[in-house]
């Protein structure tokens, strides 16, 4: 067993003795590369959204109101004016339409299909592994195919291009989606708890609504802000099955031959900030409840 000596016994330092150096640590600079990698690659990924809102405010000299580059000064005319170009107006609320529906149905039967797959096994389950296969081609088959493919099956079925199969096919791509986020998020599930609302006397639709929906409801949540994104960003498979209605992509690409006019940019910075500002609310949401 050891001893401590006593406070009187320990060697002292002399009064006129000079204190030890002390060692200071040199900071490695490679502690340095991650944070400016990431800081680049945020840079390389907001720049060019920087670009757009910026000259959103851009003046323009000529005769034609089309987006010019040249930096001819500020103004607010294109906010004033935004509603002006009817058709980028229409185009841009009916791919709002269409994204809404389009989230809303394959929210509802992504999530049934996730807890089907997560909940049921075969044999009662038949052809369950078909399935999950079917969800990976579609998320990892290249969209011009996707697209090519329902063209073919509008024709054949002799179905008219327009709302109805651009709504068809935005749900049919949104789904394997809204799937895989959903079934992320039931694979930590506790079933007990649905046992237990199960021998309180509840039935499974209320065992649904108030235990196994609210659990979910995160997973739920990001799946359907992934197909929003997803919906109101595609171009190519709607390209393929829009017929007369041009949703909002479809549009600018169509209107790149003869000039993009400034109102693109103006909705481009609008769709921007209600993302950030959804991205904002996200966050505080967590926060109180955590």
């Amino acid at each position: 067993m050891t001893t401590v000596a006593p406070a009187s016994t320990r060697p002292s330092v002399p009064a006129g003795a000079a204190a030890p150096p002390v060692v200071h640590r040199r900071r490695r600079w490679t502690k340095a590369i991650l944070p400016v990698y990431s800081w680049l690659v945020i840079l390389y990924l907001v720049f060019p959204i920087a670009i757009m809102i910026v000259y959103s405010f851009n003046k323009v000299t000529g005769g034609l109101p089309l987006v010019s580059f040249a930096w001819n000064g500020a103004t607010l005319r294109w906010y004033r004016q935004w509603s002006e170009i009817s058709g980028l107006t229409s185009s841009f609320w009916l791919s709002i339409r269409l994204a809404l529906l389009a989230t809303a149905l394959a929210s509802i039967l992504g999530t049934l299909l996730a807890l089907a797959l997560v909940r049921y096994r075969p044999p009662r389950f038949r052809g369950k592994a078909g399935v999950e296969q079917v969800l990976f081609l579609n998320i990892a088959a290249p969209e011009i195919v996707m697209g090519a493919s329902l063209l073919g099956l509008f024709v054949t079925m002799n179905l008219a291009r327009g709302f109805l199969t651009l709504l068809v096919s935005h749900v049919m791509f949104c789904i394997a989606y809204v799937t895989v986020t959903v079934r992320a998020r039931l694979a930590g599930f506790d079933q007990s708890l649905e046992e237990a609302a199960h021998d309180l006397g509840a039935n499974p639709i209320t065992t649904f609504r108030k235990v196994t929906l609210p659990l979910i409801m995160p997973g739920v949540l990001a799946g359907a802000l992934m197909a929003f994104a997803l919906s109101i960003d595609d171009f190519v498979t709607s390209d393929f099955v829009s017929g007369q209605n041009l949703p909002f992509p479809v549009w600018v690409y169509s209107a790149t031959r003869v000039g993009i006019p400034p109102q693109v940019f103006v909705f481009g910075t609008a769709i921007f900030t209600v993302g950030i500002l959804c991205a904002l609310a996200s966050i505080v949401l967590s926060t109180r409840k955590t």
